[in-house]
Parts: structure tokens; C-alpha cells; sequence
């Protein structure tokens, strides 16, 4: 039986975060994905992308309008394995950390924090201002994880898809689903782990 997952692409740059995600998540056929796409996110998706809506929704199982409130997912009786946005907008963050259920994507948010599945929030925005940092510190306090696409180097990237893939596989990993993306530190070379 293949288990739900949400994946919600909201308004900030960084589609190719959640397109990536679902073309990993295709692949691997105990998950089921349900797919919400807002309307900034529609619109950065023509901006930053060579895709377009429809063929990245025919990448997820199930697709869900950011408007019906009454899907499967606004209630915590359907049981999934958590919830990633990627991207998630300083909007989408906002209304999630003030708990105001004013569309889909922040009601299955809610409904996944009050529920304590995994909520992993892609955050894009820099620099930050207080507001922005007082919402990342009280999403963190509900038991959501703020994980800012932020690149790893340690793994010697050396595309733009390695850099993705890093940070999407990291996402994964917060919800214990195993991917191949990612390049795990396994120490420096020739240390023995005895160093203080």
C-alpha cells in the first residue's frame, strides 16, 4: 500500500525544488503524492521554468486546487507521511506560523503540525527580517522543520543538478523516505574520528 505525501509549490523562487521532488518521488512507488500548486507558484512556475503546470501535476498521483478546502488532505483522519513545501514563501510561512487555514496549502500545513507528522518548509528569501525569523522560530516551536535550500559543498558539487539534488534528497530524509541523492559526509580523509 503506497503511503500519501503532500507536496505544495508555493511563490518564492526555487520551483525546481519541488519539480525535482516529484520527478524523485515518481520513481518510488510506495509513495503517493498529492500535489498542491498556488497561484504565485503557477506563475513562477512560467517565470523559472521549461515545464509547464500541467505537466508538472501529471508528475504527482493525486492533484488538489489550493481552494478546495474540503479534500482529503484538510483532514487529519487521512493519514499521510508528512508534508514538504518547495518552495515555501515568506506568504505561505507566514500564514502557516499564525495558523490561519485561508487556503489548502496552509490548512493541510496545520493539519500536519496538529496532527505531529513532518511538516519540512524550503524557505526562500534572503536577507531576513524579524517578522520572517520570529515565523521560522514558531513553525520550529509547532514541530515543523525550516530547511532552507541551502548548498552543501563538502560533496564537491559540480552541476546546478547536484546542488538540487542534495538539498532535495536532505528532504527526504527528514521523512525517513531513502533516496540516492545524496552525498553523505563520511568524515575528512584519513581522520579516525579520535580527534578532539
Amino acid at each position: 500500500m503506497s503511503t500519501p505525501l503532500i507536496i505544495a509549490i508555493t511563490g518564492a523562487t526555487g520551483i525546481i525544488y519541488g519539480i525535482r521532488l516529484l520527478e524523485v518521488l515518481a520513481s518510488l512507488k510506495h509513495i503517493e503524492t498529492h500535489l498542491l500548486i498556488s497561484p504565485a507558484g503557477a506563475l513562477t512556475i512560467q517565470h523559472e521554468s521549461d515545464h509547464s503546470k500541467a505537466q508538472i501535476e501529471a508528475l504527482a498521483d493525486v492533484v488538489h486546487h489550493h481552494r478546495d478546502i474540503s479534500a482529503s488532505i484538510s483532514s487529519g483522519s487521512f493519514v499521510t507521511a508528512g508534508m514538504i513545501i518547495a518552495p515555501c514563501s515568506m506568504n505561505t510561512l507566514a500564514a502557516i506560523a499564525a495558523g490561519l487555514d485561508n487556503n489548502l496549502i496552509s490548512r493541510a500545513a496545520s493539519v500536519t503540525l496538529k496532527e505531529r507528522r513532518k511538516l519540512v518548509l524550503l524557505t526562500r528569501e534572503t536577507p531576513l527580517h524579524l517578522m520572517h525569523l520570529r515565523n521560522m522560530a514558531t513553525v520550529t516551536e509547532m514541530g515543523g522543520i525550516i530547511a532552507p535550500p541551502v548548498p552543501s559543498f563538502y560533496n564537491a558539487p559540480t552541476s546546478i543538478t547536484d546542488i538540487i539534488d542534495q538539498t532535495v534528497g536532505r528532504s527526504l530524509d527528514y521523512l525517513n523516505i531513502e533516496s540516492t541523492l545524496v552525498k553523505r559526509w563520511q568524515g575528512l580523509p584519513g581522520s579516525d574520528g579520535n580527534q578532539a
